[in-house]
């Protein structure tokens, strides 16, 4: 059985690192049996550590149970494939976003497999995946996830319809009242590696807006190239020769072109203003005294 385990190992392995993105969490996922939550209690973040006005606060919280506390493997919790945190029993984190749309997944590791949570490779596959759903996130929000594998919220989100997906399964995001009277109890999880390392309890704002924009190219991308077959049928094509193959090409200018090109100057256009931002923010170096 331990040969037979090893071997879909190195296949989904061997899988992952040729073809698509192999999902592992060794050495991070380790559950509260081994790593207990020692962390403060429950307090809110104070808007003044936070922008309030232009992002949103998602809280992600377990309750205690005796299921959990005897846990050895905890699930990992993405967003947009990023793996931040392992939510272990009475444990919550936190995660400031930006604004828009948000995937949320969270995957049971397979201890037995070395952390081996799941590979993208032609789709998506996992063994034990607990919710992947999209996310919309809104300015000055604060959201509150639920995660049990023991009980059910006593009560639905008001703001969910019963067929959603965040409303239903393990993990569920719940209303305020709710939330209020179990994430006080629980206590922050800290990044504690070996068996336990994570990177919540932090701001994924700039992952978040380069996440849009990764999406946002790679989808103006498949559009132009549909454009450009569409083009080549309506007779917008230059053709080449036979003693001179090259400079064919379109004989106008893609719709989707000009969004990229659009999309690149605004994306360079913000990152030229965030550098100068946490520059001032930081003020000036070391060096610059007595210039």
């Amino acid at each position: 059985m331990l040969k037979k385990l090893l071997q879909i190992t190195l296949i989904v392995t061997l899988a992952g690192v040729q073809t698509g993105c192999l999902y592992m969490a060794t050495e991070k996922h380790g559950g509260a049996f081994l790593v207990g939550v020692t962390g403060d209690k429950f307090v809110h973040l104070p808007n003044e550590q936070w922008d309030s006005s232009r992002n949103a606060m998602v809280y992600f919280y377990r309750p205690d149970s005796r299921w959990a506390s005897d846990e050895i493997d905890a699930p990992s919790l993405f967003i947009d494939n990023n793996r931040y945190v392992s939510l272990r029993a009475n444990g919550y984190s936190w995660l400031e976003m930006a604004p828009g749309s948000r995937r949320i997944t969270m995957r049971r590791p397979i201890g037995l497999l070395l952390g081996f949570e799941g590979i993208s490779w032609p789709v998506e596959f996992s063994i034990s995946t607990i919710v992947d759903a999209e996310f919309e996130v809104e300015a000055g929000k604060i959201y509150y996830f639920r995660y049990s594998e023991v009980d059910v919220p006593s009560v639905n989100n008001p703001a969910l319809g019963d067929d959603d997906s965040l409303s239903m399964g393990d993990m569920q995001l719940v209303s305020r009242e709710l939330a209020m009277a179990e994430i006080i109890k629980t206590r922050f999880i800290e990044d504690e590696p070996p068996l336990a390392k994570n990177s919540a309890g932090t701001s994924i704002v700039e992952k978040n807006k380069e996440d849009d924009f990764n999406k946002e190219k790679a989808r103006l991308e498949v559009a132009k190239v549909e454009e450009l077959e569409q083009l080549k049928i309506d007779g917008h094509w230059r053709g080449t020769t036979w003693y001179w193959p090259f400079g064919g090409g379109p004989t106008k200018r893609t719709e989707a072109d000009i969004e990229i090109k659009e999309l690149e100057k605004e994306r360079e256009e913000y990152l030229v203003a965030y550098a100068e931002a946490e520059a001032k923010r930081k003020g000036p170096s070391w060096w610059s005294f007595g210039k």
